[in-house]
This record gives structure tokens, C-alpha cells and sequence, in this order.
């Protein structure tokens, strides 16, 4: 059944969701590297197409920016919809040092800065990991392709123009990038009991000069878009 932000059938989305911050990465995917896609749902232009890959069945959707929308969506795909697992593919800003520009990082963790876990009333700190299994499955496509890949904690944050202090201190701990959603995808995951991974291709480096343009960002992720779609495989 539809739901107020997605107007899908439930069988017109797959078991297993791609997800992008930019629907127009979402409609590249699509057009590009799925066969017989149909977009099924448009609302707020969050474009979503179902088209198969490799013979399976497979859904690509955006999901916005931000902890508050990814939650929103990726909510409604795990509890309404009966999907398995979500795989995000976005971009990040890289923090590390030794972190560069187009970079593939796997999110094992997710730091965040966000309040997003009070709704579960926790009696502590809740810590955001991936599904193991996910993360197994696409290190392992990232080495079938030749695709250089890191694995480590990113950080979620709430705050874009975030002061150089607070990026120094994530730094410090060893946190490879920053973005934005990681972190709620992989706490929604965890409460309804389904699997869920994040990746990212490095865009800028908050230390370091150079960064990907707009339409860079929309269409130049081809390593991390074969690395995941690798995983159906």
C-alpha cells in the first residue's frame, strides 16, 4: 500500500533498495545500468525505478539530505514495504589525511552528532554499524573490480557548515569522512531487524583543496555504482 511518500506498489519495489541522496543519481543509475527500469514512484520528484541487474530484481531510489529525510524513507521501504536490505551510495567529505578525492569509503561505523536515536529511549549510547554480511559482500566486489576501497568509522552529522574545531576532533579519532545519513540508516535498520550498509565516494576533502562539481557528483560515481550493484552478484 502506498504510503505518503512513496507511491509504489509493494511489489513494484525489489527486496533489495540502492539509495542516493541526489534522485537524479537515483534516474543515472536507471537509465544506465538497469534493464526494463520503470520509475514507480516520484513524490516530492524522489525519483524511484525498479529494473533488474544481472537477472535480479533491483531498486534505486533518492532519498534526500539528511538524517530526518533518509529516515523518513528508508522507514517506510523497511516497515511498508518488506524490503531486506538498503544500501546507500552517496558522497562524503573526506577527514583523514590519507583519504582522497573519489575515494571509495565503507561506512563499519557511523559517529554521529545527531539526536536521531532518542525515539528509541535508550538507556545509554547507541552505536551505528553496518550489516556484516553487506559489508563482507561489497569489499569483496570492490576486490573483484580492482576498486581500491576503505572500511571504517564516517561520521553522520547534522550540521553542513560545521566549524573546522569540531571536523579536527572527528579527525583526531580516526573517523575517515563526513555525511550526512549514514547513521539513521543504519538505526532504522537495527529496529525493524533487517540489514543495511553504507558507502561513499569521497567529493571534497575538508582539508585539502580540491572537490567534484555538481554534475560530477551526479554522474561520476561509476566505481561505487559497479561496486554495488557487484554485490548482487
Amino acid at each position: 500500500m502506498p504510503t505518503p511518500h512513496n507511491t509504489a506498489e509493494i511489489e513494484q519495489i525489489a527486496n533489495t533498495v540502492f539509495m542516493c541522496g541526489d534522485p537524479l543519481r537515483a534516474e543515472y543509475i536507471a537509465k544506465n545500468y538497469l534493464t526494463d527500469a520503470k520509475k514507480v514512484t516520484e513524490v516530492r520528484n524522489m525519483y524511484g525505478f525498479t529494473g533488474k541487474y544481472d537477472g535480479k530484481d533491483v531498486t534505486v531510489m533518492g532519498h534526500g539530505m539528511g538524517m530526518p529525510s533518509i529516515g523518513i524513507y528508508t522507514y517506510e521501504l523497511f516497515n511498508f514495504y518488506n524490503v531486506d536490505s538498503i544500501i546507500r551510495i552517496g558522497s562524503a567529505g573526506g577527514l583523514a589525511d590519507d583519504v582522497n578525492l573519489r575515494d571509495l569509503v565503507i561506512a563499519m561505523g557511523a559517529c554521529t552528532d545527531s539526536n536521531f536515536a532518542w525515539q528509541y529511549e535508550l538507556p545509554g549510547t547507541y552505536a551505528p554499524i553496518a550489516d556484516f554480511s553487506l559489508l563482507q559482500r561489497a569489499v569483496a566486489s570492490a576486490e573483484k573490480l580492482g576498486v581500491p576501497v576503505r572500511v571504517g568509522n564516517i561520521l553522520s552529522t547534522d550540521v553542513f557548515y560545521s566549524p573546522m574545531s569540531a571536523n579536527e576532533k572527528w579527525r583526531a579519532m580516526g573517523v575517515l569522512a563526513v555525511e550526512m545519513e549514514a547513521a539513521a540508516l543504519y538505526m532504522n535498520a537495527a529496529k525493524a531487524g533487517k540489514k543495511a550498509l553504507c558507502m561513499c565516494t569521497i567529493s571534497d576533502h575538508l582539508f585539502k583543496p580540491e572537490k567534484l562539481s555538481v554534475e560530477e557528483r551526479q554522474t561520476g560515481f561509476d566505481n561505487m555504482i559497479r561496486t554495488a550493484l557487484g554485490m548482487l552478484s
